[in-house]
């Protein structure tokens, strides 16, 4: 845990490797201590029907959703919401804002997952991380 999904209106394919941008935001997932990087789990899926604003073709969204295990502070909520949403958009948009000729509407929520309601079968198991 956690699993992190990247959802994105098909255009910024179109302009941005999106590959590319699935393993920097799985990079950065990795900083905080309380992911361990077999339970981790990073996807993007295109949304081929939107609308954006006043639909002007240059016009993209990135809606980032994180599901985490129960446990976690609010402020470590806090901090993995603001790592994972800082290097998403420094991936795309550069640092200064400039690598893109997108307008990209960006979002990101963190849900906490009700342990009473999952399953895990987690047959990966990682040097340095308990069985």
């Amino acid at each position: 845990m956690p699993h992190v999904t990247i959802e994105y209106s098909r255009n910024l394919a179109d302009a941005h490797d999106v590959d590319a941008l699935v393993a920097a935001v799985h990079d950065v997932a990795l900083a905080p201590d309380w992911v361990p990087a077999s339970g981790l789990r990073t996807r993007a899926v295109a949304r081929a029907h939107y609308r954006v604003a006043d639909g002007a073709a240059d016009r993209a969204f990135v809606a980032i959703t994180a599901r985490v295990g129960p446990g976690r502070t609010d402020d470590e909520k806090q901090a993995f919401l603001d790592t994972l949403l800082d290097g998403a958009m420094a991936h795309v948009e550069g640092r200064d804002g400039s690598a893109t000729d997108l307008a990209i509407a960006w979002s990101i929520e963190v849900q906490e997952i009700d342990a009473r309601w999952r399953v895990n079968r987690n047959r990966i198991v990682l040097d340095g991380e308990p069985a």
